[in-house]
């Protein structure tokens, strides 16, 4: 019980710092999409098959995380670092074709990418250790640190 309070109020106060960046990096719009004028985000160009492949890739990133946030719910600390790594962690890139992708990407954008696949993987190694202390404070903070990648990137830019 203590772990599923403690996962509710890091998620709630991410998704609140979240939300705040975002609308700071996009003119102070308060969240209400009659208010937000022009998409300022970068535009980013890939071909037309690539763009779709990325945009599945980033869904697959979301539902990721929403499965470690579940096994963290439930205890599973063991279980959320493995998907942490094999889904969004460095030993990912691979699959997510990253070496391709990579070559449409402005420098901001691949570096906001390769900093998530990175927090990921310390993410993963502080959830398998928190199996063993306990503390789960430091697992909350590097799932934030991951959330933050995807946040910052998608204010920035977009596809097309």
């Amino acid at each position: 019980m203590r772990i599923r309070m403690a996962l509710a109020v890091a998620l709630m106060a991410a998704a609140s710092s979240m939300t705040a960046l975002a609308q700071h990096q996009h003119g102070h719009n308060h969240g209400h999409a009659a208010s937000r004028g022009p998409d300022t985000r970068e535009l980013v160009k890939f071909p037309p098959q690539l763009a779709e492949e990325t945009l599945a890739n980033m869904r697959d990133h979301l539902q990721a995380l929403q499965q470690i946030q579940e096994h963290l719910g439930m205890g599973h600390g063991d279980v959320a670092a493995k998907i942490a790594e094999t889904q969004l962690g460095m030993s990912s890139l691979g699959m997510h074709g990253a070496a391709e992708v990579s070559k449409y990407m402005p420098q901001g954008m691949q570096q906001a990418g390769s900093a998530m696949h990175r927090a990921a993987s310390r993410f993963a190694i502080v959830a398998q250790d928190a199996d063993v202390t306990g503390d789960m404070k430091p697992v909350f903070a590097a799932l934030g640190e991951i959330t933050a990648q995807c946040v910052g990137c998608h204010a920035g830019y977009r596809l097309k």
